[in-house]
């Protein structure tokens, strides 16, 4: 029988290499994107359907949800939707921090929750979550970002103890970096003067081309999006991509302070 498999902010990167990836391996994906009406292939390959959804919008949501369910049951939601945030925190504004927020944090949990009931009810199926290594590990001038990747970690790990008694598996894959259009289209910078020494510093620290070499492409993501879903350990986090393994192995060996001076001194030479 075929799967189904839900994925949000499809219309680039992870989300859309994923699609790809299932609809070629015989899953019927509903890949769902803010604006469908500017996709022009993926609607066109074979078990892909665009969907309409802003995860921001809880009556599209609702109404999305409602069609899709109309379907036939899902078997995985890839919640994948976001952005980051990046920049001095003193210099955040109140509709950044909102809406960095709103679409990370609160946006997961409402299209959660609008398929969870159709879950429970069938007694089956998967919650899979895009988080990043900065859901595990911190690094400078992130902090809002962090502040929801840190987040869907602890509350997916705490939805996994009360979703199994129906049948209902909770998991995230948190990559690190991805050769996308991320750093680009997906991120949000905000600006303080005090701050603009260290803020240059850290950016050409993560632009520079050593430590963008050390990341891996979409498609190598989506494949380990692919392998955490087929698990079935009860494993929660799943750790995506070379460089996002070396650095939370590294945490976790050498501990939280002794961590946080191989970050300062990475970024600030001190």
């Amino acid at each position: 029988m075929t799967k189904t498999i839900v994925i949000t902010g499809s219309s680039t990167g992870l989300g859309r290499a994923t699609a790809l990836l299932f609809a070629k391996k015989g899953w019927k994906v509903f890949a769902t994107m803010r604006d469908p009406s500017k996709e022009t292939e993926l609607g066109q390959v074979e078990g892909i359907k665009v969907v309409a959804l802003d995860v921001t919008d809880p009556a599209q949501i609702e109404a999305a949800a409602k069609a899709i369910l109309a379907a036939g049951p899902v078997d995985v939601l890839f919640n994948n939707a976001g952005y980051g945030l990046a920049g001095p925190f003193e210099g955040t504004s109140d509709e950044q921090l909102q809406r960095q927020l709103d679409t990370n944090l609160l946006g997961v949990m409402r299209v959660t929750q609008a398929f969870l009931p159709a879950m429970r009810e069938r007694g089956s199926g998967q919650i899979v979550t895009t988080t990043s290594i900065g859901g595990l590990v911190t690094f400078p001038f992130n902090s809002v970002y962090h502040a929801t990747k840190w987040a869907l970690e602890g509350w997916s790990e705490s939805l996994a103890f009360e979703l199994a008694q129906f049948g209902i598996q909770v998991k995230t894959v948190a990559p690190g970096g991805i050769a996308t259009d991320f750093a680009g289209r997906s991120i949000v910078r905000t600006e303080h003067p005090a701050y603009a020494e260290a803020t240059a510093k850290v950016a050409a620290a993560f632009m520079s081309p050593e430590r963008r070499a050390q990341g891996s492409t979409a498609e190598q993501i989506a494949e380990e999006v692919y392998e955490a879903v087929a698990d079935d350990s009860g494993k929660v986090i799943h750790v995506a991509g070379n460089d996002a393994r070396a650095n939370y192995a590294r945490r976790l060996e050498a501990g939280v302070e002794a961590f946080r001076a191989g970050v300062r001194q990475m970024f600030f030479g001190a």
